[in-house]
């Protein structure tokens, strides 16, 4: 017995549920329970008619899943592209480097604190300790060139 609180948890489209409840209900011969819909529940209608409407059900359900899912989709890919043209940025916030940065890279690369204690004092991951020392980089580099 297997029971699922929507219909949409078989696949991620129409095509993937219709396999996935026949691979369940056909040659693995669960019985599956959806739990926002009674209508698709195998332990009853074991006859003919409860096979044809359980089977329709799921047909118009799984169609239903899958529209909602392009849907969902196509809203979200909206949402970011409106977001990207009122110049929004997305995704996590950035680590600012502390005011002391330069000092600590400094030390670390004159090798008198370790990977470890720099990441410790700055509060960063070393990747983004070695990001924001190239940008540091760059940024002194453009500032020492001759105009």
């Amino acid at each position: 017995m297997l029971y699922i609180k929507s219909i949409d948890r078989l696949g991620r489209n129409y095509e993937e549920i219709q396999i996935q409840w026949r691979i369940l209900t056909k040659e693995k011969g669960v019985d599956i329970c959806v739990i926002d819909m009674p209508l698709l529940d195998t332990r009853r209608g074991k006859d003919l008619m409860g096979t044809f409407l359980s089977d329709i059900v799921l047909q118009v359900l799984s169609f239903v899943a899958e529209n909602e899912r392009n849907n969902l989709r196509q809203r979200q890919a909206e949402g970011i592209a409106t977001a990207r043209a009122r110049s929004v940025r997305l995704g996590r916030p950035v680590k600012e480097a502390p005011a002391d940065f330069d000092r600590i890279v400094k030390a670390r690369e004159k090798k008198k604190i370790t990977m470890a204690e720099a990441m410790k004092m700055t509060g960063m991951s070393e990747t983004t300790f070695y990001q924001r020392r190239r940008e540091m980089e760059l940024i002194r580099g453009k500032r020492n060139k001759p105009s």
